[in-house]
């Protein structure tokens, strides 16, 4: 999605669906929703519970950028386990291989991290992998190939990672863009910019 879009739709939630510094100055110079009227617009915006359902699911697809087809089989999948199914659902997109990388450092942006997974720069115990929704388990690696380590962005990348903090359920080595899921994320770390409770009131309806 280009970032102007990514722009327009964090304006309109509030809140930003992208890591990439352009979106952040967008929110920080027009914290109200897009159009002449915005702000005003803002004021007297009532929204019914569809559809405050209705934006958190948006807000969730937006920010893994996943079509309506397969976030709804993360959720059948979610519903399907005995137990915390708002955790299940976050547990799902968190695991995917494009956001693990993003999440490791490896990648500025989870949009640079799918171009990086496309063009597999990154292999999954030792194996390349090209598919973005790939399911990073605990315990399983996912280190920078051998073929892609003298293009001319990864020192770039490494220099990003050093910097990054990562969270509890990963472990990383930046200087060789290496890293390993410790667990699942739990806790804390299942917190984010949308509410899985309702996502998972708009699906159960």
């Amino acid at each position: 999605m280009p970032k102007t879009k990514y722009g327009k739709i964090s304006r309109r939630f509030g809140t930003p669906l992208s890591a990439s510094p352009s979106i952040q100055k967008v929110l920080s110079r027009r914290s109200y929703g897009p159009g002449v009227q915005g702000p005003k617009q803002q004021q007297r915006r009532r929204t019914s519970t569809f559809g405050l359902q209705l934006n958190e699911k948006q807000k969730a697809k937006l920010l893994y950028d996943i079509r309506e087809k397969q976030f709804r089989n993360y959720y059948l999948k979610a519903v399907r386990r005995k137990g915390n199914t708002e955790q299940f659902l976050v547990q799902e997109l968190e695991s995917r291989l494009d956001n693990v990388i993003f999440r490791m450092g490896f990648a500025k942006t989870r949009q640079q991290a799918r171009q990086l997974v496309s063009h597999k720069f990154f292999a999954v115990n030792g194996k390349g992998v090209n598919i973005r929704s790939f399911e990073v388990r605990p315990g399983d690696e996912v280190s920078l190939r051998d073929t892609k380590t003298n293009k001319g962005l990864i020192a770039e990348l490494k220099e990003y990672a050093g910097q990054r903090t990562i969270p509890s359920w990963l472990s990383t080595n930046p200087s060789v863009l290496s890293g390993r899921m410790l667990s699942v994320p739990e806790g804390e770390d299942l917190s984010g910019i949308f509410d899985p409770k309702l996502i998972i009131e708009f699906y159960s309806r």
